[in-house]
């Protein structure tokens, strides 16, 4: 009788230790897999899919071609927006003076009417001057120049002053030899770079002043 006891017992243990092995518990997430679904949620918010410097996330217009002008939405700008980005006004002086010459007024009424037409755009102007005339006449005279073509667009075309930035490169960045006198006159000059102040930094045309100039 305690055989037969002990036979249905080791049976009956068998029976429960099969059953046992059968129930699985679904292992939880390892810390490393939720790390990396982080990570890879963290990449496709990061994404930009056409290149054009907007990510997917915010991009209205989602298939720009490369190489084409965006605004910060991510859709091309118009194509009289493109073309005045790349708007450049140029105005050279006599020695020591600040005085916009008749030609250069006549240039710079053009520049007026397109800024005005296109209120979003801005203009970036740059005052050089040679380096005779910072050896002999003024150190300011570079910056006088730039204020005679800002106060031009401010006061005759109305211009908003917040959309003029001025720059003043001294003799610090000639553009002809300084030992000739047909040198020196190219040297006394003001550049202007008109562009749209929407246009996103993925297409950056070379900046108006280098990094040895001074905005003030």
């Amino acid at each position: 009788m305690a055989i037969k006891l002990n036979c249905y017992s080791v049976l009956l243990l068998t029976v429960l230790t099969t059953l046992a092995g059968c129930q699985t518990t679904a292992p939880l997430p390892s810390q490393d897999i939720i790390q990396d679904e982080n990570t890879m949620t963290m990449k496709a918010e990061d994404t930009d899919s056409d290149g054009d410097g907007v990510l997917d996330a915010i991009d209205e217009c989602p298939e720009t071609p490369s190489n084409i002008v965006v605004d910060e939405k991510g859709c091309p700008l118009p194509m009289e927006l493109m073309s005045l980005i790349t708007m450049e006004y140029r105005a050279f002086f006599p020695k020591g003076s600040s005085e916009l010459l008749p030609e250069y007024q006549l240039e710079l009424d053009k520049v007026a009417e397109q800024m005005n037409k296109y209120d979003t755009t801005t203009m970036k102007i740059e005052a050089h001057a040679s380096q005779d005339e910072i050896d002999q006449v003024s150190t300011t005279l570079a910056k006088s120049r730039a204020m005679t073509v800002k106060d031009y667009l401010i006061l005759k075309h109305d211009i908003e002053p917040s959309r003029l930035v001025t720059a003043s490169c001294d003799a610090r960045a000639p553009i002809a030899p300084s030992d000739t006198e047909e040198g020196k006159s190219f040297n006394r000059r003001v550049y202007g770079l008109v562009k749209e102040s929407k246009v996103n930094a993925y297409f950056d045309p070379a900046d108006l002043a280098s990094k040895i100039c001074i905005e003030f």
